[in-house]
């Protein structure tokens, strides 16, 4: 049996999720080929804690993770696609004929409040750390954490003001710190009990939080805000503004993001489909994206023959809070379709809380690669 060549855009936990969920439903129908534009697969939830020095980005060699997906890697990326002969066109001027193709190739970050420090969330965040080091010397005294848009995933913003206030309160050192957010209430997409609960503990550590506004500015130690004019602060950290990858050929939503229907099939497009940060699905979240993943992967099975019934996204939205004591999991049930609405806990309820991103195969997976690699180290 000849078998169906599944491309896919992309070096992320989407792209390793769907090349994983092939392998395990359709190994012997399929042959898969992975698309990016650098060699390393970042795990980036752990970002939160380079700049207090409690956790670092992992790096992983991307082409020795597809071989292990049972996937070839092409170090480059897919700038085109023709629909009409199942044809794409990458950067460097390559043409690869596909029979499915899966679009997971991130979002841009984008410089968000003019004046602001932005927390890229990838690596290296020396900039975050700087500003650490002047609170503790006390020649900053109060800092804001805002983010510049309420449905994107927002937890790191409150876990840098919650590391922070840790590390400042160890060393005896006293800080205002603030949380500025256009949510209506703190991590309001986990649902109302989860929420309260944070904020609670926001509370309890002595965090203000300015919730519905938005950053616009900030300069000579005022951010501006709307509504309420702005207020007086020494420094001010913000998490990113994501902007789609558009690729020629598919349609795009006016941020550049892609819509895709219940089984994450792309719009008016046959035998295409998205999963992760560049779909127009508001939380641009890891979990989430793994969840995209598995969906799209059943659905090709399910194409190819495989006796699979494949299911609609129904998202369920976890997160592992890190606090600067003990981490607290959150999870939402954003579909609506599961009886309950929202937990927050001090043990994982999904059964795994070896990392930050919950995924059906990848989970189990990064743990078997981190294995491997301590055991031939």
């Amino acid at each position: 049996m000849t078998k169906s060549r599944v491309l896919i855009a992309g070096g992320g936990v989407a792209s390793i999720e769907v090349a994983l969920a092939l392998r395990d439903l359709a190994a012997d129908r399929v042959e898969v080929e992975l698309f990016a534009p650098r060699r390393d697969f970042l795990y980036r939830p752990y970002a939160v804690g380079e700049p207090f020095g409690t956790a670092h980005v992992v790096r992983y060699d991307l082409e020795d993770l597809a071989a292990r997906c049972g996937a070839r890697f092409h170090l480059d990326s897919i700038a085109a696609v023709d629909p009409g002969v199942r044809l794409v066109s990458t950067h460097d001027g390559d043409r690869y004929p596909y029979d499915y193709l899966v679009l997971a190739a991130g979002a841009q970050l984008l410089w968000p409040v003019p004046g602001a420090i932005t927390f890229w969330g990838i690596a290296d965040e020396l900039d975050v750390q700087k500003v650490m080091g002047r609170l503790h010397s006390g020649e900053l005294r109060s800092i804001a954490f805002t983010t510049p848009s309420a449905g994107s995933w927002t937890l790191p913003l409150y876990e840098l003001a919650l590391l922070a206030d840790s590390e400042l309160s160890r060393a005896g050192v006293g800080v205002k710190l603030m949380i500025v957010t256009p949510e209506s209430a703190p991590l309001q997409i986990f649902g109302q009990r989860a929420s309260e609960l944070v904020g609670a503990l926001l509370r309890e550590r002595g965090i203000e939080v300015r919730a519905g506004t938005h950053p616009v500015r900030f300069e000579n130690g005022r951010l501006v805000i709307v509504p309420g004019g702005g207020f007086d602060v020494d420094a001010v950290v913000s998490l990113p503004k994501l902007e789609g990858r558009r690729i020629r050929g598919i349609l795009h939503d006016p941020a550049g993001f892609i819509r895709v229907d219940e089984h994450c099939r792309v719009l008016k497009r046959d035998r295409i489909f998205a999963a992760g940060d560049i779909t127009s699905f508001p939380v641009k979240q890891g979990g989430i994206a793994t969840q995209q993943a598995d969906v799209i992967a059943e659905a090709i099975a399910a194409d190819l023959g495989v006796e699979i019934e494949p299911r609609s996204f129904d998202p369920v939205l976890r997160g592992v809070l890190w606090t600067g004591e003990k981490p607290c999991y959150l999870q939402g049930w954003l579909g609506g379709g599961h009886g309950a609405t929202s937990s927050f806990t001090a043990e994982p309820p999904w059964g795994d809380g070896t990392g930050k991103i919950v995924g059906r195969y990848l989970s189990g997976f990064i743990d078997e690669v981190d294995r491997s690699l301590m055991a031939n180290a």
